[in-house]
């Protein structure tokens, strides 16, 4: 039971500060990016040795096609961080209504000025870098120690790119969330970022096991 509500606090963090801090920097590429990765590097020594620190359904699929992760665990990890990101994403907006703040946005995630299929691109890309650092870092028991600082670097480095395409999702319970609440177009179009994260994440996990697998 732990690991879930850690994982539901862990993705309610991310949500508020890195959505928050999106909202209110105007969507500055630094402060957005750092938002993200230092929210990220915070959770990971906080509750990494709980749940690992997952705070993303496309990283939960990926352990999941490693086996890291039961049928049943990844489900509950889904779940929980929905949940979180909807309390992220309603603390947000209850703060931001106190501060005489305009809630149309909330940091959604949109395609802006790409098609469909070149924000597709961009979030199965970003996700792939982003879940493969993150297979890549747990994999190797030496590298714990600075495990939460790598990918918290990396969710930092792949915003750089992303932000002023997509927003930068990754992650589709940190997209869900402020969509829903958001309304609009970002809700119709959160279909892609539910979807391209979780293809990015199955593909990471795919490429992984086949590049690290023993040669016979």
């Amino acid at each position: 039971m732990k690991k879930y509500v850690c994982e539901c606090l862990g993705t309610a963090v991310l949500v508020l500060f890195g959505c928050g801090i999106a909202v209110l920097s105007g969507a500055d590429l630094v402060a957005t990016a750092l938002a993200f990765g230092l929210a990220i590097v915070a959770m990971a020594y906080v509750i990494g040795n709980v749940s690992g620190c997952h705070v993303n359904p496309a990283v939960s699929l990926a352990m999941l096609i490693n086996k890291k992760l039961t049928v049943k665990e990844f489900c509950l990890y889904v779940v929980s961080q929905v949940i979180g990101a909807f309390v992220g994403a309603g603390i947000l907006y209850f703060v931001l209504s106190n501060a005489g703040i305009g809630v149309e946005n909330l940091g959604a995630n949109g395609f802006g000025t790409l098609s469909v299929a070149g924000a597709f691109v961009v979030e199965l890309v970003l996700t792939f870098v982003f879940v493969y650092t993150i297979l890549g870092v747990t994999s190797d028991e030496s590298k714990a120690s600075v495990a939460g600082i790598v990918i918290g670097l990396t969710l930092a480095f792949v915003h750089l790119l992303g932000i002023k395409l997509t927003g930068t999702s990754v992650n589709p319970a940190r997209s869900l969330a402020p969509a829903v609440l958001q309304g609009g177009d970002a809700l119709k179009q959160v279909w892609l970022f539910i979807v391209a994260p979780l293809c990015g994440g199955a593909l990471s996990a795919c490429t992984f096991k086949w590049l690290n697998k023993e040669e016979k």
